[in-house]
């Protein structure tokens, strides 16, 4: 007879003794750790749990059990209450302190109130009273696992979220943007509790709020955030403050409000220069007391969440201008992050577009873009962009969608963005002159390369296209870097 046969046999008829019922389960791959100071229990338990896949060691006492769990590195622990040289429930406590991710079973005889009230804060994830019943025991084994699983997956989630929403995804190399960034990384390391972020609608002060909340000490809390221009004041107050019920007519139960929901962590209060002054009275004491009361509440709730403010306005001349409350502007800019317009920012225009192209990619159904026409560059790179990002990101989104070669064209822009030229003209050329001008050579490159890419690399056609020689168009192509010369192949048509 096999010796696994046999082991499991053993097992069976020790359990049997003790009243268990014997199956198998599924192979776990997970290390468990035994403890208790009877040696038939731990061989008993020992042989059942191998026999079902799992990796098992077992430990008498305290001492060889801390051995045990520093040798093996348990994922679940099966532990007895009462040990011979000390309490199953401070050993879990210890266990705990090396190792938080520890399942902790406790094995007891004596399941009351006291051990375990004291077996949960310990960590305990379940208990199994004496005799043991294997049906529970392969539940809880299930449910063990399963719980280690979860933990991981929402670790790993959160640290994917956390480095999605970090500081390093906001696109930007110009001084300006390094500057606010630096400052959004301080602020999100300090212990102040208001920020206030100002730039123009689409330059990103989302994704600050996002960055600095979870760059902070409080990332693994609520982010919760809130439009103030998209509600009515009314609901806005219900939806910060929460309500009791009766509060109004339609409250027939009481609702937490994002104060209480994002407790520990941060609240994002966008466009708050559309809030109406009545209400901004309202934030300010909640600001300045760090209490507030639900609507219709007559107990006071102590406020923890930082609180980000956004707004495209100048919030100190709208003060002044009585559309904004200056004592709530000056409460809420302890620290102000200006962020800066896409028009002041250089070169991040081009590398969020080639951003935007990536990411359009993923989805496009035509070939791949590969980039913009010198032409298209140019105005871009010279464009007011008054909707800042978002606009750019529309604007490349839109392309996808139109442009049926490789390249953004002027073709498909918008037509505010070609200026004074109509789009007949810029259709006919596929030119514009920009703004900051451009000079001849690269010019006749551009079209060169039209022309060969629309060909699909034939020099003949391409040629005839600009009505010159094939010599001729080889030459441009050799000047323009955009011809091997070498292996005399075809043109590679470099990403502009």
């Amino acid at each position: 007879m096999p010796e696994f046969i046999r082991d499991i046999q053993l097992a069976e008829r020790v359990l049997h003794g003790f009243g268990f019922t014997f199956f198998l389960m599924p192979e776990k791959n997970e290390r468990i750790l035994i403890i208790d100071d009877d040696g038939f229990i731990r061989m008993a338990l020992a042989e059942a749990v191998g026999s079902w896949g799992y990796e098992t060691k077992a430990a008498e006492n305290v001492s060889s059990a801390m051995k045990a769990f520093e040798e093996f590195e348990p994922s679940i622990a099966l532990i007895d209450v009462e040990l011979p040289d000390g309490s199953g429930i401070d050993l879990l406590a210890k266990f705990k302190d090396i190792n938080p991710e520890l399942v902790a079973i406790i094995v007891t005889g004596n399941v009351d109130v006291e051990h375990t009230v004291a077996a949960l804060r310990a960590g305990a994830h379940d208990f199994i009273g004496k005799p043991v019943r294997l049906e529970e025991l392969e539940v809880t084994l299930r449910n063990a696992v399963e719980t280690r699983k979860l933990r991981r997956e929402i670790k790993a989630a959160r640290r994917e979220r956390s480095a999605s929403l970090s500081f390093d995804e906001i696109i930007g190399e110009s001084s300006a943007m390094v500057k606010a960034k630096e400052l959004a990384r301080r602020v999100a390391d300090s212990d102040v509790n208001s920020i206030l972020l100002q730039g123009e609608t689409g330059t990103g002060k989302d994704l600050f709020a996002r960055a600095i909340h979870f760059a902070s000490d409080r990332a693994k809390a609520p982010y919760l955030a809130i439009n103030c221009a998209a509600l009515p004041a009314t609901l806005i107050e219900s939806e910060l403050f929460g309500y009791e019920k009766g509060a109004f007519t339609d409250a027939k139960q009481r609702k937490e409000g994002l104060f209480e929901q994002a407790h520990g962590g941060t609240i994002f209060l966008d466009e708050i220069g559309e809030m109406e002054l009545p209400l901004q009275a309202k934030l300010l004491r909640v600001l300045e007391n760090g209490l507030f009361r639900r609507v219709g509440g007559l107990k006071d709730i102590k406020l923890d969440a930082r609180i980000i403010a956004a707004s495209n306005q100048d919030l100190k001349r709208a003060g002044e201008d009585g559309r904004f409350r200056s004592d709530l502007y000056f409460r809420l800019s302890v620290i102000q992050v200006d962020i800066p317009p896409l028009r002041e920012r250089g070169d991040d225009v081009m590398l969020l577009t080639n951003f935007y192209i990536d990411r359009v990619n993923i989805k496009r159904k035509q070939k791949p873009l590969k980039g913009l026409t010198l032409a298209v560059e140019q105005i871009f790179r010279t464009y007011d962009w008054k909707g800042n990002v978002r606009e750019l990101r529309n604007v490349i989104e839109r392309a996808s969608i139109l442009e049926d070669g490789e390249y953004v064209t002027t073709t498909h822009l918008p037509h505010d963005m070609l200026g004074e030229f109509a789009p007949a003209e810029t259709a006919r050329s596929g030119i514009m002159l920009p703004a900051a001008g451009v000079t001849l050579d690269e010019v006749e490159a551009e079209l060169a390369r039209q022309a060969v890419e629309r060909t699909s690399g034939n020099l003949t056609q391409a040629a005839k296209l600009l009505g010159i020689s094939r010599d001729q168009l080889r030459y441009k192509l050799r000047k323009a870097g955009l011809y091997d010369a070498v292996s005399d192949k075809e043109p590679a048509v470099a990403k502009s």
